[in-house]
């Protein structure tokens, strides 16, 4: 079992107290006992985390070939897996998720650094001889200093999903994670460092949004912003890098929708949706928290859904048996308790869950909420916790209706019989990825993003790499006349 222990930054290949002393306590979610204690960076950090990314880049790190960089993003592949124990235990009890899920969440990491490892290769310009004497060729260039905010749900996947990325293309990164979760990014900081990153191209800080944050955002010496959190957040990110034309990227929030059809195979459909709002106890941004369900169908579906629902263990998070862990505060349990307070006040039928349990730890139980109706607040708003609305349709024109009725479209999943339905609502639904007859929802190899309000810019694909390069076009004279525009 690991100890309480202190987290400082990661900054220049170094692990630093921050300048200011400022620290606060961690606590694990699931127990309410203490974690550790975490340094909060603050505006002297920043400048020197970015300070070191900036010499990395013209530096050792900007000297880094495509092969070697391939190389390094392996072998901290490798690390990880080394490591798997520790960084499990780490993310269960700072995040208070199950160990079931985290040890999946770390495999998922390794894969994703190997995959863009591989991408690497796919870093290339293009050259096109314009006549008999002029020559085009085009330059992929990093960037620059990528500055990337991550959010406390997933802090391990999402921090790689930015990391893995940036470093393939020769970025130097400046990593912000949520102060209550700074634990296994730090560690991947350090692992980095063992492996061979030369100092200052992997730097992490724990630090507040609105203060920290926002300095780091607008900070002269970071040319790029990644950020993965709340629509609101996101809508602000924009707001300040616009002052000095930051390239940005955010993944944002989502109320994703789930079709059953009357002609869906049940088997398979029930548990897969179960699966897909409680897996993070719904703390996921592609959670399928609207389950729209045919009209024909839709009683015996709730019935079904919630035996099974009920049938979920939730509890100790480093349990090889539990399912799902807790929330990750007791303040959020309280925000989540209030959708469904409101929901409920509002002619929702609350048909599992939605009580504050006894006992220590931000419990909350998987919860069912019946005869929706898609414009209440508790089937717009992003809710952030195991509660999910089950919502009647009438056909497949009202379903589609009902599935875009919302300001986000991060993910989609359709269930259904018949392989030409499923393609044809898959097609109209205004969402960034959609699942025919599966829940899962993230692969290397696929872009992850969303539409409208759930962002723009793609994550776990190739996509991501563009997002941190510069294209660079030359032009060479290759005649043998001279040239004289003016005729001087």
């Amino acid at each position: 079992m690991t100890t309480t222990r202190t987290f400082g930054l990661f900054i220049n290949g170094e692990t630093v107290d921050a300048a200011s002393g400022d620290t606060r306590q961690l606590v694990e979610p699931a127990s309410g006992q203490p974690f550790g204690t975490v340094h909060l960076a603050g505006p002297e950090d920043v400048d020197r985390a970015v300070a070191a990314a900036r010499a990395a880049l013209d530096g050792a790190w900007g000297r880094t070939g495509g092969t070697e960089r391939s190389r390094l993003l392996h072998a901290l592949a490798d690390a990880i897996l080394a490591n798997r124990a520790e960084l499990v235990e780490l993310e269960a009890r700072n995040v208070g998720k199950a160990v079931s899920s985290v040890k999946a969440e770390v495999g998922g990491a390794a894969e994703c650094f190997r995959f863009y490892a591989s991408a690497i290769g796919t870093i290339s310009g293009r050259s096109n001889a314009l006549g008999a004497s002029l020559l085009t060729y085009t330059l992929k260039e990093p960037v620059g200093v990528a500055a990337q905010i991550v959010p406390w749900n997933y802090p391990l996947l999402m921090a790689v999903w930015k990391l893995a990325p940036a470093l393939a293309a020769g970025c130097p990164v400046v990593l912000k994670t949520d102060p209550q979760t700074p634990a296994t990014a730090l560690r991947i900081a350090e692992l980095a460092l063992e492996v061979g990153f030369p100092a200052g191209a992997i730097n992490v800080i724990a630090a507040d949004g609105p203060g920290t944050g926002s300095y780091l955002v607008r900070h002269p010496g970071v040319d790029k912003v990644a950020f993965t959190g709340s629509t609101r957040t996101g809508i602000e990110i924009m707001k300040l890098a616009a002052e000095s034309i930051k390239r940005v990227t955010l993944e944002l929030g989502g109320k994703s929708p789930n079709l059953v059809f009357a002609d869906a195979n049940l088997a398979d459909a029930i548990p897969s949706s179960v699966w897909a709002i409680y897996y993070a106890c719904g703390q996921s941004c592609e959670a399928r928290s609207r389950v729209l369900v045919e009209q024909s169908l839709y009683d015996d579906f709730v019935a079904r859904f919630v035996e099974a629902a009920a049938k979920i263990k939730q509890g100790d998070p480093l349990e090889a048996d539990t399912q799902i862990g807790s929330l990750i505060s007791l303040a959020h349990r309280e925000r989540v308790h209030g959708f469904v307070d409101r929901g409920s006040a509002g002619g929702a039928e609350v048909v599992l869950g939605g009580k504050l349990p006894d006992g220590p730890g931000a419990f909350y139980p998987p919860t069912v909420l019946a005869q929706v109706d898609n414009a209440m607040e508790i089937a717009q708003e992003e809710v952030f916790g195991p509660v999910v609305t089950v919502i009647p349709f009438a056909d497949e024109a009202d379903a589609i209706r009902i599935a875009n009725d919302v300001r986000y479209g991060l993910f989609a999943t359709v269930w259904s019989g018949d392989p030409a339905r499923a393609l044809r609502v898959a097609s109209r639904i205004k969402s960034g990825m959609v699942g025919i007859n599966m829940p899962y929802t993230a692969f290397p190899g696929i872009p992850f993003g969303g539409y409208k309000q759930s962002g723009f810019g793609r994550e776990l694909s190739v996509d991501a790499i563009d997002a941190y390069l510069e294209t660079k076009g030359i032009l060479v004279n290759t005649g043998n006349r001279p040239i004289n525009p003016f005729g001087l």
